[in-house]
C-alpha cells in the first residue's frame, strides 16, 4: 500500500504542479504504475472544475473562460504544452524522417508549434465558454462532470498511445512507453469508463436537451472517453508516418490533443 501511494503522489507531482515532491524513485515507483494517469486526471478535473464553478459564478461565460484556461495550465504547468509545440513543429516540417525528429527536438518555437498551440488554446477557450454560456440551469456540476471526464479521458488517451506505440529516441517519454503494456491501458480503460459514465450520474437533464438525464446518463462520458482515445490513435498513426515512432513529445501532444476532444464532444451535446 506505501508503494502504491508513493506512486500516486508521484503521478501528482509528475502531472501537476503541486509542489508534493518527486525523485528519481518516486519516478521508478510510478513506472510499475502508469495506469494511475486517469486517477490523477481525475483529481486534476475536479480541481479545474471547481475553479470553474467559482469563476463562472462571478463572471460572464467568456471572462471565466480566460481564467478557467489559465488555472488550468497554471494546475498542470506547460509541459504538455510544450509537447504540443514540439509535434507541430516537426509535423510541418519537411524533408526526412530524420530532419522532422530534428524539427521536433529543437528548443527553438517555429511556425508549426505556434498554429497547433494557437488552436488548443482557443479551442479550450471556446469549448469552456460553449459549456459554461449553454448551461440553463447555471454553472455547477454539469461543468465539473465534464471537467473531470475530459482529464480521465486525456489521461488514457497517453495511456493508449504509449501502450501500442513505439519509442524513437532515449528519454522519460522511452521510459513511459516501454513500461506501459495491455495491461495499464485495460487498467486505465475501465477506471476511465467508470468514471466517464458515473461522473455524470448526478447531472440534470439540462445536459440532454430532447430526452431524459436517465437515458443520456453513460452516452456522453463514453463519447468523450471514446473520441479522446480515437484521437490518440491518429496521433499514432501520424507520429509513426512522420517519425517512425513516438517520444515524450508526441505523448505530452496527445493529452493536449484529447482533451480538445473530449470537451468539443460535450460542447456539440449540449447545444
Amino acid at each position: 500500500m506505501g508503494d502504491f501511494l508513493f506512486a500516486a503522489r508521484s503521478c501528482l507531482g509528475f502531472l501537476t504542479t503541486i509542489p508534493v515532491g518527486i525523485s528519481m524513485e518516486g519516478l521508478a515507483a510510478l513506472g510499475k504504475r502508469l495506469y494511475l494517469f486517469p486517477v490523477i486526471g481525475a483529481v486534476i478535473g475536479l480541481l479545474v472544475g471547481g475553479i470553474g464553478y467559482l469563476f463562472g459564478s462571478l463572471l460572464p461565460p467568456e471572462a471565466a473562460s480566460v481564467m478557467i484556461v489559465a488555472s488550468l495550465y497554471y494546475l498542470t504547468g506547460i509541459n504538455h504544452l510544450d509537447g504540443l509545440s514540439d509535434f507541430g513543429d516537426g509535423f510541418v516540417a519537411h524533408g526526412s524522417r530524420e530532419k522532422k525528429i530534428g524539427a521536433m527536438r529543437d528548443v527553438s518555437l517555429g511556425i508549426g508549434g505556434v498554429v497547433f498551440c494557437v488552436i488548443a488554446v482557443l479551442g479550450l477557450f471556446a469549448a469552456m465558454s460553449g459549456i459554461l454560456g449553454r448551461d440553463p440551469v447555471g454553472v455547477g456540476y454539469q461543468f465539473l462532470a465534464v471537467m473531470i471526464a475530459s482529464e480521465v479521458s486525456a489521461k488514457q488517451a497517453m495511456l493508449t498511445i504509449s501502450a501500442f506505440g513505439k519509442s524513437i529516441h532515449p528519454g522519460l517519454g522511452s521510459i513511459m512507453i516501454d513500461e506501459t503494456g495491455f495491461r495499464e491501458f485495460a487498467i486505465g480503460l475501465i477506471f476511465s469508463a467508470a468514471v466517464c459514465v458515473l461522473v455524470f450520474a448526478g447531472v440534470g437533464g439540462g445536459m440532454y436537451v430532447g430526452m431524459g438525464a436517465g437515458a443520456g446518463l453513460p452516452v456522453l462520458g463514453v463519447a468523450m472517453l471514446g473520441s479522446a482515445i480515437a484521437l490518440s490513435l491518429v496521433v499514432l498513426r501520424t507520429a509513426n508516418r512522420n517519425f517512425g515512432g513516438i517520444s515524450g513529445d508526441v505523448i505530452g501532444a496527445t493529452n493536449e490533443i484529447a482533451r480538445l476532444g473530449a470537451l468539443l464532444v460535450a460542447v456539440a451535446w449540449v447545444m
